[in-house]
């Protein structure tokens, strides 16, 4: 019995629903935001601008809570400049 491999699901939708099952990568997160490339997600972390960010060994990950909270504060601060 084969199996068709399953499609990814679209990382925006992560903010727009619950949490998803896993946490988010650099690549989902430009994804998520339409970056032109991953190292604008890296260019963030080492200046401290963008969503928090963890290290799982060499790897970073983020937390899709607090990518929300982190673009709820964008959005507010965008709303009273």
């Amino acid at each position: 019995m084969s199996r068709t491999p399953s499609a990814q699901p679209d990382p925006r939708a992560t903010l727009r629903s619950g949490l998803p099952d896993r946490y988010l990568t650099p690549d989902d997160i430009a994804e998520m935001f339409g970056l032109p490339s991953v190292e604008t997600v890296y260019s963030w972390r080492k200046k401290r601008t963008g969503p928090p960010a963890f290290r799982v060994g060499k790897h970073l990950r983020y937390d899709p809570g607090a990518v929300r909270a982190w673009v709820n504060e964008q959005m507010a601060a965008d709303e009273a400049a």
